[in-house]
């Protein structure tokens, strides 16, 4: 008989475990793997032996039997990889498991950072194409020695069929070297430990790039040296101990921290010096648990139980690769290994909500990922500008990338270019579409010309908030709801910065039933770094003087309020009330104003004064500003405006679900980040009888643009 099993089977011992059932049930044939499914030939039902079996890693998506009579040799084999696409699975990178753990504290690996087996270990990172197998990953670089090769071919050893199988003798290592490259005696990890301890500054190089790391104590010196003073910082813990000591987890956020992808998680935290410099002003802080070889061994030589660790990249730029370009960035000392880096992927970062999954940024240990969409025809979405990641679709099935950065250097371009190519080469994808943003401006949109170009594909633009609800549907498996689109920007179909939406969509089509009172923007990108901007201009909106500004910039900034584009963002009317309440006064990073205002929305209560007004489906707000800068009660001030504007797209949202006869309000984009922004759209929904529709899988933000306009682009197909 012939049995064809799909899901997630590459990668993960899978093979081995098929060979150990069917040696156990005395059966003789074939076990192989085809790039999309593990195919196994045998004489006898072994199936049962192979579910009991199952690696760990491995999920079992679907199972075919063909009753086709064995006619090979006796014995079992596993026989060599043929290429294969299209349903395929693509093995994300895995934390070290406790028994390989066990290995590097005694034996032949005692101390070796790249100790892994069938189980565990760098997947992605390191391959090169499918199928997995060694010679298509950078260990091929490194021939097994007899004793690895022992281990590889022996049915009852744990690395048998390991792909990446090494150890001291042939396998990859570290060296530690100084500021100018001078490599440093002794213990390469224990060095690099014992250098953090005196306070410097270094680079290691893990997995999938490379880490800008210190002891928490010297946060502020880092901020001033890495040129980043108020965006936080996430610190990786020895243990599940040591996350108590820094933050409250829930059960649900622990499970997070120690499931295999070892994702950094958004924690409410325990205030303290070292937290308040971690993430200032914030009532969170991020925390992640180590996953490498290297990160335990590094834990072990130090005495401490937290170290900063921070993607080494120049800012705006992607996250160092090579040797040769991270001396540039000047640390004291650097912890580097001479295994090539095949796909670069940045630590993965979530928050939870309720049991919900919120992907700020979805990568290393989480992708590639796919969603099974039912759709047929082939695809691709490049995303927006801000947190790129792109996706491809075909067979009824999208993949997505690992997140990229945002899209405003060629360096990040040419990153989303060559791993959306390698995406598209894995999968076997030819896309019939490529789609992308519908703003002018972004820079992506060259390779998305490209790409429709080399495959004479159809070009198709996608509104942003009309992809964010598609993302929010396919995920969900839902034809039809009312959306609330809420994020910083994104382009309107009238050249307004649209942001404060309520949809009501499917992948076909969209109607834009409200949306928030258009500030003017003035300046463009000005006003969204200067939030000063924003305020004057609802401040002019209210016929008042700001008291802020001087004549002449009063002067400057009035006569732009005609000429300047519009924003209905709930995105940017949060940063106006940050600085009207003295929360921020300029935004040095992505979300900055509206994160550090979530702890007086968590606080605060709600008070009267503060209603919406909503004429001909706009949504006024500037009225609320009204006498609001230097009142004490800010934290009451700031959650009873924020409750009035989300209740009203709410309620506007609940009327277009309840006339269409819909059950499902969705929330999406960048804002829905924000627990208690979330908790009064829930509140509303639920209040009136309707199912409240968030994101689990697919990032809230931008990085789930992609799988948006790659959902409108399938059903164009259809």
């Amino acid at each position: 008989m012939r049995i064809s099993i799909r899901g997630t089977v590459q990668g993960v011992g899978f093979r081995p475990a098929v060979f150990r059932a069917a040696v156990a049930a005395g059966a003789n044939g074939t076990v192989r793997n085809d790039g999309s499914v593990v195919t196994v030939e045998t004489d006898r039902s072994i199936l049962d032996g192979i579910i009991r079996n199952l690696p760990p890693l491995a999920v079992i998506e679907s199972v075919s039997i063909d009753d086709i009579p064995y006619q090979g040799p006796k014995g079992f084999r596993v026989i060599e990889s043929s290429e294969g696409t299209g349903g395929v699975s693509i093995p994300a990178d895995t934390a070290v498991c406790d028994r390989c753990l066990r290995d590097m504290s005694e034996g032949r690996r005692k101390g070796y950072p790249f100790t892994t087996c069938t189980d565990c270990g760098a997947r992605f990172t390191l391959m090169r194409s499918l199928p997995y197998d060694r010679d298509k990953t950078s260990l091929n670089d490194f021939p097994m020695c007899q004793m690895c090769k022992d281990e590889y071919v022996d049915p009852k050893d744990r690395r048998f069929h390991h792909q990446t199988v090494c150890c001291p003798e042939c396998g990859p290592g570290y060296v530690l070297s100084d500021r100018n490259g001078k490599t440093l005696p002794g213990d390469p990890i224990a060095g690099f430990a014992s250098m953090l301890s005196e306070g410097k500054f270094g680079i290691a190089k893990s997995w999938g790039g490379m880490h800008i790391c210190s002891i928490p104590e010297r946060i502020p010196e880092l901020r001033d040296w890495y040129g980043r003073k108020q965006k936080p910082f996430a610190i990786m813990v020895r243990d599940a101990d040591a996350v108590r000591r820094y933050a409250v987890p829930t059960e649900d956020e622990m499970g997070q921290l120690s499931s295999p992808g070892r994702p950094i998680v958004l924690l409410e935290k325990i205030h303290n010096e070292i937290t308040e410099a971690a993430s200032p002003g914030l009532d969170n802080i991020g925390i992640f648990l180590p996953h490498t070889g290297m990160q335990h061994l590094l834990f072990r030589a130090y005495g401490g139980d937290a170290l900063v660790m921070t993607s080494a990249n120049i800012p705006g730029e992607p996250m160092i690769l090579d040797d040769s370009d991270v001396m540039s960035l000047g640390a004291d000392m650097y912890l580097l290994h001479n295994q090539k880096i095949i796909n670069r992927a940045d630590d993965t970062v979530l928050r939870m909500y309720g049991d919900r999954t919120f992907y700020i940024r979805k990568s290393r240990g989480s992708t590639p990922s796919y969603l099974d969409v039912g759709s047929g025809g082939s695809v691709v979405g490049i995303g927006a500008q801000e947190n790129l990641a792109a996706a491809v679709a075909l067979g009824g099935r999208m993949h997505f990338t690992q997140h990229i950065g945002n899209g405003e250097s060629y360096g990040v371009i040419d990153y989303l270019e060559k791993a959306t190519d390698s995406l598209i080469t894995m999968t076997g994808c030819i896309p019939e579409v490529v789609a992308m943003d519908l703003h002018p401006g972004y820079a992506n949109r060259s390779y998305g010309r490209r790409l429709a170009e080399r495959y004479g594909a159809e070009l198709l633009e996608v509104q942003h908030h009309w992809a964010h609800g598609a993302s929010l549907l396919a995920e969900n498996k839902v034809e039809r709801a009312a959306v609330i689109a809420v994020d910083g920007t994104g382009y309107g179909d009238d050249g307004n910065a649209w942001g404060g939406e309520v949809l009501l969509c499917d992948t076909e089509g969209y109607d834009r039933i409200a949306h928030l009172q258009n500030i003017p923007l003035l300046g463009g990108e000005k006003a969204v770094r200067d939030i000063r901007r924003l305020k004057f201009a609802v401040d002019r909106l209210n016929g008042e003087r700001s008291s802020f500004v001087s004549d002449e910039e009063d002067a400057v900034l009035g006569k732009m309020m005609g000429k300047s584009i519009g924003t209905s963002s709930l995105g940017r009317l949060l940063d106006a009330l940050a600085y009207s309440l003295g929360i921020c006064s300029i935004r040095s990073y992505d979300g900055e104003p509206a994160m550090k205002m979530e702890p007086l929305l968590n606080r605060g209560k709600l008070i009267p004064g503060f209603e919406t007004e909503i004429i001909n489906g706009e949504i006024r707000t500037a009225h609320m500003f009204k006498g609001i800068s230097g009142r004490k009660d800010r934290a009451d001030v700031a959650y009873s405006i924020v409750y009035a504007t989300a209740k009203a797209l709410a309620e506007t949202a609940c009327r277009a679900a309840e006339n269409e006869g819909l059950e499902y309000v969705g929330v999406t984009g960048g804002v829905s980040y924000s627990r208690p922004i979330c908790d009064i759209f829930r509140n509303v929904v639920s209040g009136r009888g309707l199912k409240l529709m968030t994101h689990d899988r697919i990032p809230n933000g931008d990085g789930g643009i992609s799988a948006g306009q790659a959902a409108i682009a399938l059903r164009r197909l259809t």
